[in-house]
């Protein structure tokens, strides 16, 4: 049962996550990928994490996709300003992809021999907090604070995007 429910959601995250990349909408690109990010969570909660699942939700299928939203909406990026991506810029990403699906089915079909079980080890919210913030603080720190000037600077690049189209427009009229 919980191979099949693996498997269904594993094809749903593969899915979701092909539309998010091949969306030229943008909104429609996140709506996959936060479905991706709830598909990732059922994983986590299937193998006995809901403390990561319950994470994943709220961080990424939530806030992150949240600040996505809000600069998407500020860039007012029209489809029509969009580009086509070239043979140059495809190549790669669909060697990867090659890769990754050779990679999955090699894992899909061989044969793992004897398997170890290993034991379930529970952690508390707390203690997983307590964890982090004692030991890695500042890591934390840097991450929130980097996340902060990528804000910032896609606001910084939306308002100057805005001016030189708002430019063009004039110049066009």
């Amino acid at each position: 049962m919980y191979a099949a429910i693996f498997y269904i959601l594993a094809g749903v995250i593969l899915v979701a996550t092909g539309l998010a990349i091949t969306r030229r909408n943008l909104v429609h690109s996140i709506v996959y990928l936060v479905i991706s990010f709830f598909g990732s969570a059922m994983l986590y909660y299937l193998f006995g994490a809901p403390l990561l699942a319950a994470l994943e939700i709220i961080i990424y299928a939530g806030a992150i996709m949240v600040l996505f939203l809000f600069i998407i909406m500020m860039l007012r990026v029209e489809p029509s300003a969009l580009r086509k991506p070239t043979l140059r810029q495809w190549l790669p990403a669909g060697v990867l992809g090659l890769i990754y699906i050779a990679v999955a089915i090699l894992v899909v079909t061989t044969d793992p021999g004897s398997q170890t079980i290993l034991e379930t080890a529970l952690v508390r919210p707390r203690v997983f907090g307590r964890f982090l913030f004692q030991r890695y603080w500042l890591s934390v720190e840097i991450v929130s604070f980097l996340l902060l000037i990528a804000l910032i600077g896609a606001l910084y690049l939306g308002k100057a995007f805005a001016k030189e189209s708002g430019d063009q427009k004039e110049d066009q009229a």
